[in-house]
């Protein structure tokens, strides 16, 4: 994980010295006893089959662009092939079903469908393997709205919208282990000077004048008009967030910690490495950034709702996938996707039976990462191969910890949902089981760790080089300096990887994204167009409401 080396080397100056006295290296130093400490902890790799995927690089290489495809074992007709059974391939499903039409297929990859939203379990407790909470939808995105609605989560009362409080984040949602204690908030703030106060001021003041003058929205690869793209105009779009930071004066080590973890934590990389308009978008779509004693004027647990279960963001995924029965096809890896005169053929290898199986369909929705979009589709349209040129995909880790029991508190702020440590590699971790009603403090409980490793095939041939113990290691060695008595409470591990976890979003996306979007909304509104595109990766980052949208629309679009 170099982005940590990077974030020290791209500042310059006092700063670049300062944060050089962080622990930043993207590996964590392990004690030399550490191995030995957790000798007894049984795991594994869980998740992803990642043969599969590779599979599909050498089988879609095999077969020739313009050359005709093997004869298949099976082959089926329906209306309505779904490419793909992440969020965005889900929401097709649904908006299918909602007008009516159920004559349709969705091919699966792997064994469960969720994408980055899918579960397992660890000591008989649910767990997430990837998204792990949901922020509360607002006015402009009435389309999952709905969907919450629906699920129950969503109800009116006395005339106002409420959600169901056992699926809310309950207090307290997040601390930061910050000087050697816990302090409330992920923020530093607790013993810093005036100086990173008034950095964080001018930083709150740098996203609300962001907010006055550009369309700042989640979902919003759809929605938001090309003449609303100001950053683009005026060079936001062209600069990290780092060099924005330092244009603007802000070279505070603290504010600058912050803001590469957000960016980490949503985008997987850091300020060097991501879009000036993607870090400002962050906080100016969402809750915008409130400097410590600064008034909102809005209600802190309003501000910061979000919706999370034990098992993450599967909870939502594995309710979407319950009514689709036998149109659900798990285990199909997708090779070719090719438009004829009268309709898209389909091929696809099921890895159960080793046969190769076709569906011959009006329509596709190619609810695929754009790198695997670009190989299965038989001569991808120009906007398809020029946004899988240009977008890198983050490599990530995530590593749950079964503890025999809770963590001591030690004092400071309460344990909380969301955990992390400043200036670590990791992601800090969170409480799958924070939302329980009834927790005894010696049950057991699992922890779920969450790790970028940055974008490019190096990060990749990382993650897929190391076993499953070196990430355990990892994770250890990143908690123990707030939690001594972590390995002795550990019990079993599992780690998930993810080698294209999440587009990033890098300088000149939001200019991409423009471009894009008129070749969206043509191939939506067309009732010619044998293929709809519905993946997060076109929204240029990687989120729940931004995959569900481009599915909704897709599956919504006339046929």
């Amino acid at each position: 994980m170099k982005r940590r080396q990077l974030l020290g080397a791209g500042l310059g100056g006092g700063l670049g010295a300062a944060l050089g006295a962080l622990p930043l290296a993207g590996c964590q130093p392990v004690p030399q006893d550490l191995a030995q400490r957790l000798a007894h902890v049984g795991g594994g790799f869980v998740g992803q089959d990642l043969a599969r995927g590779h599979a599909l690089r050498g089988a879609t290489a095999a077969l020739s662009p313009t050359g005709a495809a093997p004869a298949p074992a099976v082959v089926r007709r329906v209306h309505t092939v779904i490419a793909g059974g992440g969020v965005a391939g889900l929401a097709a499903a649904r908006a299918l079903r909602l007008r009516g039409q159920d004559d349709f297929a969705l091919l699966e990859l792997e064994d469960e469908v969720g994408g980055n939203a899918r579960a397992t379990t660890l000591g008989g407790l649910p767990c997430p393997m990837g998204a792990h909470y949901l922020p509360v939808p607002g006015d402009h995105n009435p389309e999952l709205q709905h969907l919450l609605e629906e699920l129950g989560l969503r109800r009116r009362e006395a005339g106002r919208w409420v959600y169901d409080e056992r699926h809310l984040c309950h207090s307290p949602q997040e601390r930061l282990f910050f000087q050697g204690h816990w302090q409330a908030g992920l923020l530093p703030t607790e013993g810093v000077g005036p100086d990173t106060l008034a950095q964080y001021r001018r930083f709150a003041a740098l996203v609300a004048q962001a907010q006055q003058t550009e369309r700042y929205q989640i979902p919003h690869v759809l929605s938001v008009p090309k003449s609303a793209s100001a950053h683009v105009l005026n060079g936001v779009d062209a600069l990290t967030l780092s060099d924005h930071l330092q244009k603007n004066g802000l070279n505070d080590p603290h504010l600058h910690w912050y803001l590469d973890y957000c960016c980490r934590d949503d985008y997987g990389a850091g300020t060097t490495t991501v879009s000036a308009w993607a870090g400002l978008h962050y906080f100016a779509a969402r809750h915008g950034f409130a400097a410590p004693g600064a008034d909102t004027g809005r209600d802190e647990a309003e501000r910061e709702a979000v919706l999370t279960w034990p098992e993450g963001n599967a909870w939502l995924t594995r309710r979407l996938a319950q009514p689709l029965g036998e149109r659900l096809h798990t285990g199909c890896v997708v090779q070719r996707v090719e438009v004829g005169k009268h309709g898209v053929q389909v091929d696809a290898l099921d890895t159960r039976s080793g046969q190769s199986r076709r569906w011959l369909a009006r329509q596709c929705v190619v609810a695929l990462p754009l790198h695997v979009a670009v190989r299965v589709v038989v001569n991808p349209p120009d906007a398809l191969r020029a946004a899988a040129h240009r977008t890198p995909h983050a490599a990530w880790v995530v590593t749950n910890l079964h503890l025999r029991q809770p963590l001591a508190d030690r004092g400071g702020a309460a344990p909380a949902w969301d955990n992390v440590l400043y200036g670590s590699a990791g992601l800090g971790y969170v409480n799958a089981g924070h939302q329980a009603l009834h927790a005894h403090p010696q049950q057991p409980v699992v922890l779920t760790h969450y790790r970028a490793l940055g974008a490019g095939p190096a990060a990749r041939a990382d993650l897929l080089a190391q076993g499953w113990s070196h990430w355990l290691q990892q994770t250890v060695a990143e908690l123990l300096p707030a939690h001594p008595e972590l390995p002795q409470r550990i019990t079993h591990a599992s780690v998930a990887r993810f080698g294209h976890a999440m587009a990033v979003p890098t300088p000149g996306v939001l200019g991409e994204i423009n471009r894009q979007r008129t070749f969206l909304k043509n191939s939506l509104l067309s009732i010619n167009s044998r293929l709809r595109f519905a993946h997060s990766d076109w929204a240029g980052y990687s989120v729940l409401e931004e995959a569900f949208a481009l599915g909704h629309a897709a599956g919504q679009a006339p046929a």
